[in-house]
């Protein structure tokens, strides 16, 4: 508990990652504040099913809060032409305001997930899906940064949960800003998974590569950072990985 966990892909599909994630805290008995940015309700509900989990159960007993980006996000911009204002105060209102900050985003995450200690639940997880949806809807690295520390804040050291978060890795595409805040949650976060495809090709028996690197919250120079390197291999309801005989120790994560 108390964990950050940075999820990236590069030149792959990662999203594998966070329906694991997913699947794994709500067979757990966490409860979970998911904010689907990329795919609708329906499409994470077919595959948690076939990982065994029902997500439309899980979403009205109160252990899921999902928050579905694509159609709030179109009513908080429709709302915006007519000049309305919805009912309650949507998670997306910053889309109104050019360069606005992510406090109503960040209210919607804290409200979900206040008052799991109380409850039958165990620890709370915040899992996002993903990051880069917010810079492609014109949201500044900085408020997506300060967004990040406020959840870190609240979920990890007030609340005792983990947060799970996935941000594309486009450094072969140069995009500045987006490599800029893969490499700032880097530095933050305990743990960080990397999915890579296979630079030989398509492969039977394996898929890509999985590289898992496990940071020293110590401040201490001689407390070093570990990376290990996997092999895995997707199927319909499980996810095969296979260890690489090579170890990496090293102060910092470029």
């Amino acid at each position: 508990m108390g964990k950050a966990v940075l999820l990236c892909d590069k030149q792959t599909d990662g999203s594998f990652l966070i329906h694991h994630f997913l699947s794994f805290y709500l067979k757990g008995g966490c409860k979970v504040c998911f904010l689907g940015l990329v795919q609708s309700f329906n499409h994470y509900s077919l595959v948690a099913q076939k990982l065994g989990v029902h997500l439309p159960a899980a979403r009205q007993k109160g252990q899921l809060v999902f928050l579905e980006g694509l159609r709030s996000s179109l009513d908080a911009i429709l709302a915006d032409e007519q000049n309305s204002r919805p009912p309650t105060l949507s998670p997306f209102q910053f889309l109104s305001t050019p360069d606005a900050s992510l406090q109503s985003l960040y209210e919607f995450v804290r409200l979900s997930l206040s008052g799991t200690s109380e409850s039958t639940w165990k620890f709370p997880v915040l899992i996002i899906d993903d990051l880069s949806v917010l810079l492609s809807l014109g949201v500044n690295t900085g408020n997506i940064l300060n967004f990040m520390h406020y959840c870190r804040a609240t979920v990890c050291s007030k609340f005792m949960g983990n947060v799970v978060m996935l941000v594309h890795n486009t450094e072969n595409l140069e995009d500045e800003e987006n490599n800029f805040v893969v490499k700032s949650l880097s530095h933050q976060c305990h743990l960080i998974l990397q999915v890579e495809g296979l630079t030989t090709g398509y492969c039977k028996d394996i898929h890509g590569q999985l590289m898992m690197t496990c940071r020293s919250p110590s401040p201490v120079k001689s407390e070093r950072n570990i990376t290990k390197i996997f092999q895995y291999k997707i199927q319909d309801k499980n996810l095969i990985i296979t260890v690489e005989e090579e170890e990496l120790s090293h102060q910092e994560i470029s």
